[in-house]
């Protein structure tokens, strides 16, 4: 007889296979024809079911983006493990997250980093995001409401940084909070059909240099 967790394990294990075939797809834009095995590993380890809104549990393990109230999204899986892999965590990393939402990103990166810091500027996510990841066992992570763009400088310099909402522009706060060797993934632009993912990266000497990985469309970053 099947269980529900039966059928839960195989539609995560189809939204991976899902998610390396995007990855081949996508290549020719981000260079990437595959993501590292830890990577997919931690994305069949979430349960992305515990992310959602009841009225979405039966497309939780779609691969595709799903509303999350306050005009606000959990990103595309495929989209969350190329900015994951990007970055190119080990487990030593500490890592500012900007645009906690539901916390899916947040509990990914958990599982690849020492610590991540998250910011969120909506209240009732920020806290509902807290209690999720508590209820999965995320003891890595400290959550906080704020403004995004503020970064969280009481716990700078950053390993990495992942940006999950466009700002307009690049915000000068995150560049400086990154370390000098670290790497921050961002959507950058002014409308959703006008977004680039861009991948940051700061050299030994302080030197920033940028390239863009793939358009997307993301809510905007919202200020606080």
């Amino acid at each position: 007889m099947t269980t529900m967790s039966d059928d839960t394990d195989a539609r995560r294990a189809t939204m991976v296979a899902d998610i390396v075939a995007d990855a081949k797809a996508t290549a020719p834009h981000t260079g990437r024809e595959t993501f590292s095995q830890r990577v997919l590993d931690a994305m069949a380890a979430v349960p992305r079911h515990a992310f959602v809104r009841p009225d979405d549990l039966a497309r939780a393990y779609v691969n595709g983006p799903l509303p999350i109230g306050q005009g606000q999204t959990i990103s595309q899986p495929f989209v969350v493990a190329l900015m994951t892999d990007v970055l190119e965590l080990n487990g030593s990393d500490r890592v500012l997250e900007i645009g906690v939402g539901s916390g899916y990103q947040t509990a990914i990166l958990a599982k690849l980093a020492a610590h991540v810091y998250g910011v969120e500027v909506l209240p009732g996510l920020a806290s509902a995001a807290e209690a999720r990841l508590s209820a999965q066992g995320a003891r890595n992570v400290t959550v906080r409401t704020g403004d995004g763009t503020l970064g969280w400088p009481e716990h700078a310099p950053y390993d990495a940084i992942l940006v999950g909402a466009a700002p307009s522009a690049m915000p000068e706060a995150l560049v400086a909070q990154l370390k000098p060797g670290g790497r921050m993934i961002i959507p950058v632009g002014r409308g959703r059909l006008t977004q680039e993912l861009l991948l940051v990266k700061k050299d030994s000497s302080g030197a920033v240099s940028q390239r863009s990985v793939l358009p997307v469309q993301f809510v905007p970053l919202v200020k606080g």
